[in-house]
């Protein structure tokens, strides 16, 4: 996650057993008793109680089981115990109910790897859980659990934000250690929108755009639950925290809920993510850095793909976008922002610069088709060597670890956009520590696995996507 403490990770947490046992009752699932706010004498009720009431009987606690192999313990060997085996760890996140007959909203690092899963309502009825689908990408997961007649968490839009009005995080910080199942809320306002996060050098890598910004506190254990505006409706899952020690400081972020819903009916419907495509693919500032009026200039086509939807509306490499719709386009991050929040089949109005003259083109956006995505010989086109204090220091990478690109085929280069002095800091939602890690990621994926690549450039992190054949 972002910052320099990763503070929205699975809780850990003391999760019995019989925690993951359903206490599901006899007849129907109950409906969740409505929350005593609504009969606040009115004096007393405002905006924002009213707007907990509509959301908070939606928001649930997820548990999750991790089985890891324990490392051997020397002296018990020693003595003759067989050392080694399997440990249980447990994780504690947060979600909230999108459809009465189960269906529920958290966040991808909140179940991944986990074996067991199991969701506990808000009166701490507690089901097992199935995992639906997650996109890493976006920090997303759909679970189902076998219930129905079940509160639901109204959903509002993301794209009409506004910077200054109410924001209420719910969610479970640090799950049951708060003594029950009660969320806790918190309130700020929204302090920014459509930020582009770009992870620091020393607390590993990502790109997260398009995010909404809040200073409602949000701790461990939050993640995954919703962001509410004073209409009572989710505009936001919250995601991340950026913070120097652990705890909140003002600065969280919600991933956008008209993301978050797309992502949603594509794994309810698809069981995966489909991916937008229409076959362009930005230039990135060069190895010898850019400055901030030229990060901010636009987006310079770099390649147009033959017979895709940008090369059918007459787009071409040279064009520099400038707006899809209303929207800015200022450097490759907000085009980015744009492709996530686009589902294959809609129409997308590029305002685009050519020479001295403004021109709008309408895109068709299609299914990332295989024959499209760049498809490399990674490993035997690209030659790798670790990051080292010295190179980091020679170079000015901000990274503390990652994989520098020493050599790289033309076709690489071409396809994907990496060269010679790019530093490759993670791959889909991996850190890499060193040369040696990219190989164990990329051929764990197996073959036609679609891959997200990381990397750092004239102090700015970037990604590329391609499949492996």
């Amino acid at each position: 996650m972002l910052g320099v403490a990763t503070a929205l990770a699975c809780q850990p947490g003391g999760m019995q057993d019989d925690a993951m046992q359903a206490q599901r009752p006899a007849a129907e699932a109950r409906r969740i008793a409505p929350s005593a706010a609504l009969a606040l004498p009115t004096s007393r009720r405002t905006v924002l109680t009213d707007a907990v009431a509509r959301v908070a009987p939606a928001v649930v606690t997820v548990q999750t089981e991790v089985i890891e192999r324990a490392p051997v313990d020397p002296f018990e060997f020693f003595f003759g115990g067989r050392g080694g085996g399997n440990r249980s760890r447990a994780g504690i996140g947060s979600g909230f109910i999108t459809r009465a007959d189960g269906v529920i909203v958290t966040n991808a690092h909140v179940v991944a790897g986990a074996t067991r899963i199991s969701v506990a309502l808000r009166d701490g009825t507690t089901y097992p859980a199935t995992l639906v689908g997650a996109d890493e990408q976006n920090d997303l997961a759909v679970l189902r659990i076998k219930a129905t007649n079940l509160p639901v968490a109204p959903l509002g839009r993301s794209d009409g934000l506004v910077v200054g009005e109410w924001a209420i995080a719910i969610g479970n910080p640090y799950g049951f250690l708060l003594g029950n199942t009660e969320p806790s809320v918190t309130v700020g306002v929204v302090s920014g929108v459509g930020r582009n996060l770009v992870s620091g050098a020393d607390e590993g890598a990502g790109v997260y755009v398009d995010m909404i910004q809040t200073d409602a506190s949000i701790n461990p254990g939050n993640s995954g639950g919703p962001l509410v505006n004073a209409a009572g409706e989710v505009v936001g899952v919250n995601s991340s925290i950026y913070t120097p020690s652990g705890g909140s400081i003002g600065l969280g972020f919600a991933i956008p809920i008209n993301r978050a819903r797309r992502v949603t009916d594509d794994l309810l419907d698809h069981g995966s993510v489909r991916r937008p495509w229409v076959g362009i693919k930005p230039v990135l500032p060069d190895a010898g850095g850019a400055t901030r009026a030229q990060l901010a200039a636009g987006v310079v086509v770099r390649t147009v793909t033959p017979g895709s939807p940008a090369a059918k509306a007459g787009l071409a490499p040279g064009d520099v976008l400038l707006r899809s719709g209303e929207r800015r386009l200022r450097n490759p991050y907000d085009w980015d922002a744009v492709l996530l929040e686009t589902r294959p089949g809609e129409d997308l109005a590029v305002t685009f610069r050519r020479g001295d003259r403004e021109t709008t083109a309408r895109l068709r956006v299609a299914d990332l088709p295989e024959v499209g995505a760049p498809k490399v010989q990674v490993l035997k086109e690209l030659e790798l060597v670790t990051l080292t204090p010295a190179i980091r220091a020679e170079r000015g990478v901000r990274a503390a670890r990652g994989a520098v690109v020493y050599q790289v085929s033309q076709r690489v280069q071409d396809e994907l956009g990496l060269a010679p002095g790019d530093v490759i800091v993670q791959v889909n939602r991996t850190p890499i520590e060193d040369a040696a890690a990219v190989a164990r990621v990329l051929n764990a994926g197996g073959g036609r696995q679609a891959f997200r690549l990381f990397f750092e450039r004239a102090g700015q992190v970037y990604t590329t996507d391609f499949v492996i054949q």
